[in-house]
């Protein structure tokens, strides 16, 4: 079975390191009370969290793919038999899990939802997504395009969606910014 051979858990295991690593930087430092300051809100929080969790996990991916690709460490396909398990589908599986998890409003950051488990959920969610749309293109082709010129449908896809995220995370506060530092010079003459 794939998930008793090592190589199956090198993805999962780097991503959570990664997550975890960011996680103890951000609650053992000073940036724990910006994070608390700027993300008090838990739909904001999810949201920054699915962020992370995505970006994280492409950024993880693609290395481990490339080097799959070249044939370097110890990274290779996972196969069943003579079957090779693409990514997206722990993606799709994940992302049915998250989504089965808001159903029962475990981690939705409604009242009587526990903020870790919204914390964890968003977190997984990123990861799943970023799990999907990395092989967006085989799913739009319906063939094993990964490394051809219609790969390329999949980087496009995750570029749009992690600006989707992005924006949900910092819009408000980043356009108020650039509106004010826009007008700020008519700010200035006005006081003089």
């Amino acid at each position: 079975m794939p998930w008793t051979h090592r190589s199956f858990w090198i993805a999962p295991l780097i991503i959570a390191a990664v997550l975890a690593i960011l996680a103890a930087i951000v609650a053992r430092t000073r940036l724990r009370k910006m994070y608390q300051s700027q993300l008090g809100q838990t739909r904001r929080e999810r949201l920054f969290l699915a962020s992370v969790g995505f970006f994280v996990a492409v950024a993880v991916l693609r290395g481990i793919t490339e080097a799959i690709h070249h044939g370097l460490g110890p990274f290779h396909d996972i196969n069943i038999g003579d079957r090779h398990i693409h990514h997206l589908v722990w993606g799709i599986l994940l992302l049915l899990l998250v989504g089965y998890m808001w159903l029962l409003e475990i981690g939705t950051g409604s009242g009587e939802s526990w903020r870790w488990a919204g914390r964890f959920t968003s977190l997984i969610y990123g990861v799943a997504a970023a799990l999907t749309l990395d092989e967006f293109a085989l799913w739009l082709n319906l063939k094993d395009v990964y490394w051809d010129r219609q790969g390329r449908e999949s980087l496009e896809a995750m570029g749009l969606f992690g600006a989707l995220l992005a924006i949900g995370v910092f819009g408000q506060p980043f356009f108020r910014a650039i509106v004010s530092e826009i007008t700020r010079p008519f700010h200035h003459n006005v006081r003089s």
